[in-house]
Formats: structure tokens, sequence, C-alpha cells
């Protein structure tokens, strides 16, 4: 009966021996899928970690070209505000030629329309013949450029 327990234990731990060897297969496979995945996690990792890098000298290359864009704008405002102001300068002095010879055109076309006023005008200026010529060289000096004005 010993021998049948014996065979009986050892048929027992061959059985449970065989199951073991089972579950080790299995789990070696389990082991070696963990160890690619393992390894694909690490790839993915490395580009992550490049693809970082990457983003990060990005970002810092695309501040700077903002900053740069930004300096240009502020000083082409900067160029913009000095020439508003002459700008706004020139208008005000266009304006007031445009209004002065506005005015002379209107005076011109005004003298143009009159009828012969310079007689009129001659007669008033001119001296009577009585007057007496005892006038002065100042007296005289205007009344020359008063002639030659109309």
């Amino acid at each position: 009966m010993i021998t049948l327990v014996q065979w009986g234990l050892e048929a027992l731990l061959l059985v449970l021996l065989a199951a073991t060897l089972l579950y080790a297969v299995r789990l070696e496979r389990r082991l070696g899928v963990l160890r690619r995945d393992n390894a694909a996690l690490e790839a993915l990792v490395a580009g992550f970690n490049e693809a970082t890098a990457r983003a990060e000298a990005s970002t810092a290359r695309l501040r700077a070209a903002a900053e740069g864009a930004g300096q240009q704008v502020a000083a082409q405002t900067e160029a913009a505000e000095r020439l508003k102001g002459d700008l706004v300068f020139l208008i005000e002095r266009g304006e007031a030629l445009a209004d002065r010879l506005d005015a002379r055109v209107r005076d011109a076309r005004a003298l143009a329309n009159a009828p012969e006023p310079r007689a009129a005008a001659r007669a008033i200026a001119e001296p009577p013949a009585e007057a007496p010529k005892l006038r002065s060289q100042a007296e005289r000096d205007l009344m020359q450029a008063l002639r030659l004005a109309r």
C-alpha cells in the first residue's frame, strides 16, 4: 500500500509540476509581451521628450519673433505719430493758404466784374489843380506809391 500511496503522491506531484510548467510558460510569454511593451513605451517616452524639446525650442523662436515684430510695430507707430504731427501742421498751413487764395480770388472776381472803379478812384485821389505845391518829399512819395498801387 505504501507503494500505491507513493505512486499516487508522485502522480499528484507530476500533475502539479505539469501545471506549474504550463503556468511558467504562460508567465514567460506575458513577461515577453511586457518587455516588448516596455521597450515600446520607452521609445514612446523618448519620442515624447524629443517632441517636447522641439516644441519648447519652437516656442522660444516664436516668442523671439513676436518680440521682434512688436518692436518693429512700435517703431513704425512712433514714426507714424511723428509724421502725423507734421502732416497736421502742413494741412493747417495748406488750409490757411487756401483760405487766403480763395479770398484773393473773390476780390479779383469782384474787381473784374465791377464797372471801372479806377476812374472814380483817380478823380478822388488826384489833387485839384489849385492845390498848393508846398508838399514835403514824404507826402509826394506817399501819393506816388498810392497812384502806382492802383
